[in-house]
């Protein structure tokens, strides 16, 4: 039996934490078989990872050597936790995955969506979200919330032109893959959102059946 790879992306302060915990009361409460994860992370070597990504200590740090460090976790998340997960007949819920690096450094950084993809795509194999939950907002906004949160990572403490170029990075992959990443405009109440993410996994999954 083949799972259910599902992603939630946003920019920062859109919401994702609030969303992802919802999804997980509401899969718990019916019994459905799941695992949450996220990126970077997700394994041991994933979080290790993690910490040197996020580090503000490590503000010198390359945009190819970021690129590289983000898919090197990924490969390791892939192999070691998602693609077991799936082949199980799991629901996969990730808090992040390759459209964070499409948008943060293709986009944001100036890589290049076309160079940074093909890194990914090799570190993944080929694997793909089967729906990906995109958090629309504007990045004052985001930025506005972040302002309450004491300890910020060092991609959160990017300038603002940074976190601009984030959402229109996002906004111009949802273009791009119209099918797959399913657009959900982060200034509605919590909990239409959480509706409207629940209404779309259980239509995917009567399809599937």
């Amino acid at each position: 039996m083949q799972g259910l790879f599902i992603t939630i992306e946003g920019s920062d302060g859109s919401g994702k934490s609030t969303q992802l915990n919802l999804l997980k009361e509401y899969l718990l409460k019916n019994n459905m078989d799941h695992i949450f994860t996220r990126e970077p992370g997700g394994t041991k070597i994933g979080e290790d990872i993690r910490s040197i990504l996020l580090s503000k200590e490590n503000d010198c740090m390359d945009d190819k050597t970021e690129v590289l460090l983000y898919a090197a976790s990924r490969a390791q998340h892939v192999q070691e936790k998602i693609k077991p997960a799936l082949q199980q007949g799991k629901i996969v819920i990730s808090d992040r995955f390759i459209d964070s690096s499409l948008v943060y450094q293709g986009f944001a950084r100036g890589i290049g969506l076309e160079q940074v993809g093909l890194i990914n795509n090799w570190a993944i194999g080929g694997l793909m979200p089967d729906i990906t939950f995109l958090l629309d907002l504007d990045y004052t906004i985001g930025l506005t919330r972040k302002e309450k949160q004491k300890d910020l990572d060092r991609l959160e403490l990017e300038k603002d032109h940074f976190h601009e170029k984030v959402v229109n990075g996002y906004r111009h992959l949802k273009d791009k893959y119209p099918k797959r990443i399913i657009v959900l405009d982060a200034t509605q109440d919590i909990k239409d959102i959480h509706n409207s993410i629940v209404s779309h996994i259980t239509n995917k999954i009567n399809k599937s059946q």
